[in-house]
């Protein structure tokens, strides 16, 4: 039976894998791929050093050392959820104010086409 520890190695490996071959087809920016990939080295350092994982667990009074990885998978996935809210919350003010643009210079082309057209 495989340990928790080589199951998070292997899944760390292959995630930085997967990362590596989505920005090869290009559906990953490599800006965000620089997070992905740390994020990815991190849980290899982690899931192959138990004695720093078991140390961080002892810091944090957690009985149960693998449980330290998901405790910071969970935190990680909160923050990004936050960072995406952000991001999504940018970019909706931006299309709102690219649509009122847009609405009137859809306008003012119409009045000019009036115009032209009575002249």
């Amino acid at each position: 039976m495989m340990s928790v520890y080589w199951v998070s190695l292997l899944f760390s490996v292959g995630f930085i894998v997967v990362v590596l071959d989505l920005v090869r087809r290009q559906r990953l920016k490599e800006q965000y791929s620089l997070l992905w990939l740390a994020v990815g080295a991190g849980f290899v350092i982690m899931s192959s050093n138990t004695l720093l994982l078991e140390r961080l667990a002892a810091f944090l009074d957690i009985k149960y050392a693998p449980a330290v990885l998901f405790l910071l998978g969970i935190i990680f996935c909160f923050v990004l959820i936050l960072h995406l809210t952000v991001v999504t919350s940018r970019l909706t003010d931006q299309v709102l104010r690219l649509t009122q643009e847009l609405t009137v210079l859809k306008t003012e082309l119409e009045q000019r086409e009036r115009k032209e057209g009575t002249s």
